[in-house]
Order: structure tokens, then C-alpha cells, then sequence
């Protein structure tokens, strides 16, 4: 079986992060763990159980995905969901020096697994999780970058 991780913060999950699942599982890998990070060094808005359940909700329809959390080195969290690959978006040039840095040392920790890049849709190209919570910051509409449930969990926050 086929199988890949795409790991991320996902705070929140963007509309970006659905499309580059929907096209992992639709077309390249039979099962794509979304793999939700604790990760205690970013602030999130969300918690890691709300960053779960909003994944799941924004991809409710997509049937050989799992969205579950994880703490720990990404190479090990891979190697026990029998991963072979990561997988990971560029939307900029700018994330490719960081992505190349990421791929190198996952790959020096475990020579077992590949990082495989995708490139967002047009449409997504420029979304960012960042861009989507300062927008709703300051009162703007985001409905156009992220699932219902994800717009409705954002507007709470800020309340």
C-alpha cells in the first residue's frame, strides 16, 4: 500500500491544505495520513484537539485519509503508520529553502522515506493559514479560504 503523511500545524486548515489532500488521495497515494502537530513552540489559535476536528470536518468526504495528532519526530510518527513518503506544499520560493532544509534532515534521520512536493492550485497559491487568522483578525470574510466549519470555529475565536 501506498502511503504518505502530510504533516502541518494546519491552524487553521485552509481550503489550500483540502486541495493538495484531495489531489494526494485522488490521484498519487491509496491512504494519506493528515498528521496535525503539537508542536509547543507556535502559538496556535486552536488547540491540537480543535486543529483534529476541524481537519476532519473540512474533509469529511475524502474516504482513504485519517487526520490524527501527533508529538515526536515526524521521520518516527511516519515509520509507525508504515509511511513511505511525506508529503509536503509549496505555494512560493520562499518555502523551498525551508522544505529542502526539512527534506534533508528527514532524510539523514530515516533514508527510508521521501519527501514529495506538491505545488498548490492556481487558486490557493497565495493562502496561508497566517493570512487567513489576520484576516479574520480584523474583520474581514474568509469564507473563500476555508470550510464552513473552519469560518464558523474562526469567528468564535475572535468574538
Amino acid at each position: 500500500m501506498n502511503i504518505a503523511v502530510y504533516p502541518g500545524t494546519f491552524d487553521p486548515f485552509t481550503n489550500g491544505h483540502r486541495d493538495l489532500v484531495q489531489r494526494a488521495a485522488s490521484n498519487i497515494f491509496d491512504k494519506v495520513y493528515i498528521c496535525v502537530a503539537e508542536n509547543s513552540r507556535k502559538d496556535t489559535l486552536f488547540s491540537l484537539d480543535e486543529r483534529i476536528e476541524l481537519a476532519k470536518r473540512s474533509l469529511s468526504e475524502i474516504e482513504n485519509i485519517e487526520v490524527i495528532g501527533f508529538n515526536g519526530l515526524l521521520v518516527d510518527f511516519a515509520k509507525e503508520l508504515k509511511a513511505k513518503v511525506i508529503l509536503r506544499g509549496l505555494r512560493v520560493v520562499s518555502d523551498f529553502e525551508y522544505e529542502f532544509q526539512m527534506s534533508s534532515m528527514n532524510k539523514k534521520l530515516n533514508n527510508g522515506i521521501e519527501s514529495i512536493f506538491l505545488t498548490p492550485s492556481e487558486s490557493y497559491a497565495f493562502l496561508s493559514s497566517s493570512l487567513v487568522k489576520e484576516i479574520a483578525e480584523l474583520g474581514g470574510d474568509v469564507s473563500e479560504f476555508v470550510s464552513k466549519e473552519v469560518k464558523e470555529a474562526i469567528q468564535r475565536k475572535y468574538k
